[in-house]
Parts: C-alpha cells; sequence; structure tokens
C-alpha cells in the first residue's frame, strides 16, 4: 500500500510542477506579446512595460503556487528532519517573492486605477 501512496504522490508532484512549468511559459508568452503589441503599435511604451510586467507576476505567483503544493506533497511520504528543514526554506522563500510579487501589483494596479478615474495621463 505504500508503494502505491509514493506512486502516485510522484505522478502527483510531476504534474504540479508541470503545471508551474506552463504557467510560468503562458505567462511569459503572453508578456511578450502584449508588450511587443503595445510598445511597437501603441503610444505608451511605459504603460507596455507595467501590463507586461503584471502579467508575469501573476503568473509567477500562480507558479509558485503550484511549486508549493508540489514541494508539500513530496515531503509527506516518510519525512526525514533534513527533508522538513528544506521544505521550510524552500516555502520560506517561494511564500516571500510571492508576497512582494503581489505587493508590487497592487501598488501598480492602484495606481493604474487612480490615473482612470482621474483621467491624468502622467509623464513617466
Amino acid at each position: 500500500m505504500r508503494e502505491i501512496v509514493q506512486i502516485v504522490s510522484n505522478r502527483v508532484v510531476t504534474v504540479f510542477q508541470m503545471l508551474a512549468i506552463l504557467v510560468i511559459t503562458i505567462g511569459i508568452i503572453k508578456a511578450m506579446l502584449m508588450y511587443f503589441k503595445d510598445a511597437l503599435f501603441g503610444k505608451n511604451a511605459r504603460k507596455a512595460i507595467q501590463e507586461s510586467r503584471m502579467e508575469l507576476g501573476h503568473s509567477f505567483s500562480l507558479g509558485l503556487g503550484f511549486l508549493i503544493g508540489a514541494s508539500i506533497l513530496h515531503t509527506t511520504i516518510a519525512p526525514t528532519w533534513n527533508d522538513i528543514g528544506h521544505l521550510s526554506s524552500i516555502i520560506a522563500i517561494r511564500t516571500i517573492l510571492n508576497y512582494f510579487l503581489m505587493r508590487e501589483i497592487a501598488v501598480i494596479e492602484k495606481k493604474n486605477n487612480g490615473e482612470k478615474k482621474n483621467g491624468e495621463k502622467k509623464p513617466f
């Protein structure tokens, strides 16, 4: 029975890791397309950069979530103290990265919403 649980757990971890790769890759492609479309054919290159960064931030955040889930599942089968220490470090680093990504996204969205409400265009 234990072997079956390990096999299933390993497969699920692999699926989560593949989902993270897929989400991040799609986010990068989408951000690049948004940037090139706006930078080449739009009037405001700065806005294109901000929108691209927001897209990347959302993709990275979701990808990190999948990776954290995969790390937790990977450690659930007969963890050693070393495995638990590694998992704690991985989760701490990824959570801190996610926190700062989401904070930056919130700042940019707040700034963009303020500009839309005021109808103002900032010079930079």
